[in-house]
Formats: structure tokens, C-alpha cells, sequence
């Protein structure tokens, strides 16, 4: 019974000091600095001044920003042109939600080493409308559907003002779309939507579990001849992920 007593009042007793061990420590912390973080973007990279307030999508201005060569300035040269979403995320730590793809820096060092060149044309989401943007069906849980809309302006609107001001080449052999996740699954409903815009598609780790209705959308356009996809999955992504992708990766295969 002692002991019990003694066990008991010792953990009271530590318990008590580290209470009042933390409180004291928490008086004497100081406040945390706020370590801005610093732009990452390269000198190539720009944002456009004019921004797209996209209609019957939402009211959010939508910043692009736009890489070009390094030598863009002093050449003649004609550029195929990469369109990608999550503009925030491709180019520039600062801006990024949790580290920035390095999309300038890989494709000026692939300039360096190699001399090829493209044109990148990022489109920043919405934010919180963000799976509204890039969804062309609606989910139960999450909302959404809002993605052909989307795709409509990227094709219509924004690729014509694209080509208007920058030296491009505009056939859709030229045209890419890239995007990872729900970036991938829009870029993917967009190169199936509109191969005479976009030719070459980057589905990446996309979300293909979104909506079931994918799949009949992926039967329906899987006689496309001249549309080029590449699909990327990690086999660590989760078996929706990855039975998603194989699924809709089949419909395109040729015998």
C-alpha cells in the first residue's frame, strides 16, 4: 500500500515539475520570427498583367504566368507551347503550397545541355474553387464539375491570346497539356475533349477515382489517332490511383 502511495505521489510529483517546468519555459519563449520566402522564379519566367476573370466559372481573377526560352529574346525561333495548372506550384517557391515543381530551372538547364526549347503557359487554380476547376464530373462528397468550363477557356480563350503574343506554334502537334492529380485529370478530359487544340497530354498520379463516369468518357474517345498520352503512376500512390490509371491507360493501348 506504501509503495502504491509513494508510486502514486512520485508521478504527481514529476507530473507537477514538468507542468510547471513547461510553463516556464513557455514564459521565457520568444515569438517566432516570420521567415519570408524568397523568390525562386528564373528571369524567363513572367506573369502576365492581364488577368482572366473565367465566366459562368467564378468571379476569382486568374494570374498566368509564362515561361519562355532563355534565348527567346534574341531569337526568331517558333516554340512549341506547354499549357499546366497550378501556376502557384510550377516555378516559384514562394508562391508554392508545398515546393515548387522547378519547371523553369529543368527546362533552362534541358536548353543548356540540349538546345530544346518550349514555351510554358501556367494558369493559376482558384484556391478554395480549385476542384470546381479542374472536375469534369461532380462528386458525391467533394462538389466539383465545373472542369469543362475550364477546358473552354483554356482552349478558346486563353491559346488564342497565347499565340496572338508570343511566337508559337499553334497545330495541336505542337500543344501540350500537363497537369499532376486533379491537374492531371483535367489535362487529360482536355486532350480528349479538344485533340485538335491539345495533341499531347501529361496525366500524371491522376485522379482518376474522381468520378466513375471517366471511364465511359475514356471508351468513348479511345479511338483518338493522333492524340499522345503519357501516363505516370507510383505503384505507392494507393490501388485507386493505380488501378484508375491501368483501367483508362487500356483503351488506348493498340494491338
Amino acid at each position: 500500500m506504501i509503495k502504491s502511495v509513494l508510486f502514486l505521489t512520485t508521478c504527481a510529483i514529476l507530473f507537477l515539475s514538468c507542468k510547471a517546468t513547461k510553463s516556464a519555459e513557455k514564459k521565457e519563449e520568444k515569438p517566432k520570427e516570420i521567415v519570408e520566402r524568397k523568390s525562386t522564379k528564373a528571369a524567363n519566367v513572367s506573369i502576365l498583367e492581364k488577368e482572366f476573370v473565367i465566366e459562368n466559372l467564378n468571379d476569382i481573377p486568374h494570374k498566368v504566368w509564362v515561361y519562355v526560352p532563355p534565348d527567346y529574346d534574341s531569337s526568331k525561333e517558333n516554340y512549341s507551347v506547354i499549357y499546366m495548372h497550378d501556376a502557384q506550384n510550377l516555378f516559384d517557391v514562394k508562391t508554392s503550397f508545398i515546393g515548387e515543381w522547378e519547371v523553369d530551372e529543368t527546362l533552362n538547364k534541358l536548353h543548356k545541355e540540349t538546345r530544346k526549347s518550349f514555351i510554358v503557359v501556367g494558369i493559376e487554380n482558384g484556391g478554395e474553387k480549385r476542384i470546381e476547376e479542374y472536375t469534369p464530373w461532380k462528386h458525391e462528397k467533394y462538389g466539383g464539375g465545373k472542369g469543362e468550363i475550364y477546358v473552354n477557356f483554356l482552349a478558346k480563350t486563353l491559346k488564342p491570346y497565347i499565340d496572338k503574343n508570343y511566337r508559337t506554334k499553334p497545330d495541336s502537334g505542337n500543344t501540350g497539356i500537363i497537369g499532376s492529380s486533379l491537374g492531371g485529370l483535367i489535362s487529360y478530359y482536355a486532350g480528349l475533349e479538344y485533340p485538335e487544340t491539345f495533341g499531347k497530354v501529361g496525366a500524371l498520379s491522376t485522379s482518376f477515382w474522381f468520378s466513375d463516369k471517366v471511364n465511359a468518357f475514356s471508351k468513348e474517345k479511345g479511338d483518338l489517332k493522333n492524340t499522345k498520352i503519357y501516363f505516370l503512376v507510383g505503384e505507392k500512390e494507393g490501388q485507386e490511383m493505380v488501378e484508375g490509371t491501368k483501367k483508362n491507360t487500356s483503351y488506348f493501348i493498340r494491338s
